[in-house]
């Protein structure tokens, strides 16, 4: 049943501004009986608007890993304030999903294609007992760590590199082009990294330390295997000396281990300029 009747109009493309836990979804892209952040928003739109065009999103995020500001687009045919398509999808989608933002913006508009900046953060726990609450959006860890260590060893990848080494080993992905993976900028894993450290705050039951990394773009489980590497840097099995080499192999087995899903957020998207507001008609 359509929950917001509107006048027939000619298609608009729309904006959101999403958050949501991951916990419980296998990742952001429709899998047929699997639920997903992508299914979950179509269908939402499908029971308010009667419409159901599937939403593109910023990126893929994958099984367990969640979003502060993940960005979709799509268009849709019904005239509706902006304002009130918030409320009603947040109404209709299950709590672990919230839309921060509906926007009507310029047809060319598109949140992949479109995006030129992401940031990503990975949390760490560290402390004797990590808290049942945050259990979910965190990676517990127990040994001692070298934060100076991991300082350093984030900066080695600041600029533009190969980071084949740090892509995931998954076989399809070998055979994937540009029109089948769009979201990659290009063919190669050549990316340009604006800016990657890590942040320390303490907490009544230890400490968080959050890596945060802006790039052009990121290949699949890249940020994860830049964390887990980086903690292997932390821990004392690598030095920070040995990442411009691990980055020169050209192998994944070179890198450290995919960290967990759950300390993983996609924080942010950015675009060249903030596109234009178009009123509903």
């Amino acid at each position: 049943m359509t929950e917001l009747t509107q006048p027939e109009s000619h298609l608009q493309t729309w904006k959101l501004t999403l958050s949501y836990d991951g916990t419980d979804f296998s990742g952001w892209q429709v899998q047929p009986g699997e639920s997903t952040v992508q299914g979950e928003l179509q269908a939402a739109l499908g029971r308010v608007t009667g419409e159901s065009p599937l939403p593109q999103g910023s990126g893929r995020t994958d099984a367990g890993v969640h979003a502060l500001g993940q960005v979709a687009s799509f268009p849709l045919q019904a005239a509706i304030p902006p304002e009130n398509l918030r409320r009603a999808l947040n109404r209709t989608l299950p709590a672990s999903i919230r839309i921060l933002e509906s926007r009507t913006v310029q047809s060319t508009f598109h949140a992949r294609h479109s995006a030129v900046a992401k940031t990503y953060e990975y949390r760490i726990f560290r402390g004797e007992i990590c808290p049942p609450f945050l259990a979910r959006y965190v990676h517990a860890c127990f040994w001692p760590m070298d934060v100076a260590a991991l300082e350093l060893g984030a900066r080695a990848f600041v600029g533009e590199h190969d980071f084949l080494s740090f892509a995931a080993t998954d076989p399809d992905l070998t055979t994937r082009t540009l029109e089948q993976e769009p979201e990659y900028k290009s063919a190669t894993a050549i990316r340009t990294v604006y800016s990657s450290a890590w942040l320390q705050q303490t907490t009544a039951d230890g400490e968080l330390l959050i890596y945060r990394i802006r790039g052009n773009g990121f290949l699949h489980h890249m940020v994860r295997n830049l964390a887990g590497t980086l903690i292997d840097v932390g821990r004392g099995k690598l030095s920070p000396d040995d990442l411009p080499g691990i980055l020169a192999a050209r192998s994944r087995s070179a890198a450290g281990p995919t960290a967990p899903a759950q300390g993983l957020f996609l924080h942010s998207v950015e675009y060249d300029e903030d596109p234009i507001t178009i009123q509903p008609e």
